[in-house]
């Protein structure tokens, strides 16, 4: 207004403080009084006194003998100048976002259009702001509104569209709060506040109308998640609600089978559907010997899945090459597919395979190559395997009525030439490693003589392992595998689905007592 840094009087390198201004004002103010008079007493019209004003007041024409709100104005700080002993007065500063009155503006956005309302009350209720926004918008009163600003919820209605609101779904504070809390920064302009309706009418249809009962709510899987981890009987079908399930930590995460439409076959044909596919990728999961092999070595696999039987594109590159694929390991452990279909698709293919194909795969956890410690840690890994089905068997667990060894189909492996569990008679602990220990190294022979290794490379550490883990499980009590003999009325078997604690400790030390004295006839055979 009064041009301070281009006056003569004042310097460039700073800014006048407030009773420099004011003075300079007055003596512009009293030299253009004077020419004024002069000019009315010449006849001077009003161009001729402009040109004889001072250069400021050229540029602000307004300001002369016919402005006297502005002399009054200057009078009036120039007497506060003077009060306040030439003390520089403090005059409030103006925010970005509100007025000197305390006032902002605000901008409703809603379904494409905007309305402006200017000075609102800094500190308007929740209430207020709804009713504004209502009445700017015009919106139907059958719609309840809910602001948004900054991505929070400043003020909401209920679902009916009746009374107003604040903060989030159950909050009981009353509508009349500010709806923008103390210290609030708001973008220079307007503040922008983001209107969202929904029609009462919708929400009551909605709520009225019958939940489906093939799609669980939040609360129905939150209660699923918390079942999942405090048991996994969804897995442990097949295996008996002891031994069917996973460890807590070391485990599958995840499990995907290939659907029909994947690999090409058309719904009416004889390939098992995808439901069987998943049953069978749970039960080599809760298999107990690989879970053994998990648990021992702290093993973790992100997903368990099925390899596409058709087009699967590492298989039909190796297929080229001669090579036949039955599964791989993705990222050391991150995901093992495995192939569990025939390649007529006409059945899934034997158990045994299976089983051995995924242990083979966990092996590649560890190496990469088909070299001599992959083969040495995948013989280990077998041997332990077929020891807790063993173990298992001598202990007594079934079911569904039938052994777990029977159940993975390695009875043969297990129990010596002459000796079958199926009739009862249970061989000692060091005659069934010594087979086991056979079995495993005629497997590896058949194996590594495909990648042109010799088994005697291999074959000491599996023995010397299988010794040490005899050795390890010699002293533990085998009460625990859950074995219950048959018409003795105790209720800790597999198929009752008892907890640890369902036989007492009299039966637990009569079975153990028993065990020995098989023990001591075997070994005087």
């Amino acid at each position: 207004f009064f041009g301070a840094n281009r006056s003569p009087s004042f310097g460039t390198n700073r800014l006048p403080s407030v009773e420099e201004v004011l003075s300079r004002a007055s003596v512009i103010l009293s030299h253009r009084r004077r020419i004024s008079a002069a000019s009315v007493d010449r006849g001077v019209g009003a161009a001729e006194v402009g040109a004889h004003s001072p250069r400021v007041v050229d540029r602000r024409p307004c300001v002369g003998a016919s402005s006297p709100l502005i002399l009054i104005q200057i009078d009036r700080l120039l007497s506060r100048l003077s009060l306040s002993q030439s003390r520089a007065i403090d005059l409030p500063r103006k925010s970005r976002s509100t007025t000197m009155d305390g006032t902002i503006a605000v901008k409703f956005s809603y379904r494409g259009s905007s309305a402006t309302v200017p000075d609102l009350p800094r500190s308007i209720s929740t209430s207020s702001l709804l009713a504004t926004a209502r009445s700017s918008l015009g919106v139907d009163d059958g719609v309840a509104l809910r602001l948004i600003h900054k991505g929070k919820t400043v003020a909401r209605e209920g679902g009916d569209g009746g009374g107003g609101g604040c903060g989030r779904k159950g909050d009981d504070r009353p509508a009349a709060l500010p709806a923008f809390p103390e210290g609030t920064k708001f973008p220079k302009g307007a503040a922008k506040i983001v209107v969202v309706g929904t029609d009462s009418a919708d929400v009551r249809d909605l709520n009225s109308r019958r939940s489906d009962p093939l799609m669980r709510g939040f609360d129905d899987e939150k209660a699923r998640e918390e079942a999942k981890g405090r048991t996994t009987s969804s897995l442990s079908s097949y295996w008996g609600p002891r031994h069917g399930r996973q460890h807590p930590k070391y485990k599958f995460c995840r499990f995907q089978e290939c659907t029909d439409a994947s690999f090409g076959s058309r719904p009416g044909a004889a390939t098992p559907h995808a439901f069987r596919a998943r049953e069978l990728l749970e039960r080599l999961a809760t298999d107990p010997g690989v879970v053994s092999i998990l648990t021992s070595r702290e093993l973790v696999v992100g997903t368990l899945g099925e390899m596409d039987p058709i087009d699967d594109r590492l298989m039909q590159k190796k297929a080229q090459e001669g090579a036949c694929v039955l599964g791989y390991n993705t990222n050391h452990g991150l995901r093992i597919d495995v192939k569990l279909r025939a390649d007529d698709l006409s059945a899934f293919r034997p158990y045994p395979e299976l089983a051995a194909t995924l242990i083979h795969e966990l092996s590649h956890n560890w190496c990469g190559e088909h070299d001599v410690l992959f083969w040495t840690n995948y013989g280990q890994m077998r041997a332990e395997y077929l020891w807790r089905h063993a173990r298992l068997t001598k202990g007594g667990a079934f079911a569904g009525g039938k052994r777990t060894a029977a159940l993975a189909g390695v009875t043969d492996m297990i129990a010596p030439e002459g000796e079958n569990v199926r009739g009862g008679s249970v061989p000692s602990d060091a005659r069934t490693m010594e087979h086991i220990c056979a079995s495993v190294t005629a497997e590896l022979a058949r194996e590594m003589a495909q990648h042109r290794l010799p088994v005697q490379l291999v074959a000491p550490a599996v023995v010397a392992f299988a010794r040490e883990l005899m050795a390890e499980t010699k002293d533990g009590a085998d009460a625990d595998e859950g074995g219950r003999r048959l018409g003795s009325g105790a209720t800790g078997g597999n198929d009752a689905g008892a907890g640890e604690g369902a036989t007492s400790a009299r039966e637990r030390a009569l079975a153990a007592a028993e065990r020995r004295a098989r023990e001591a006839k075997d070994d005087q055979r």
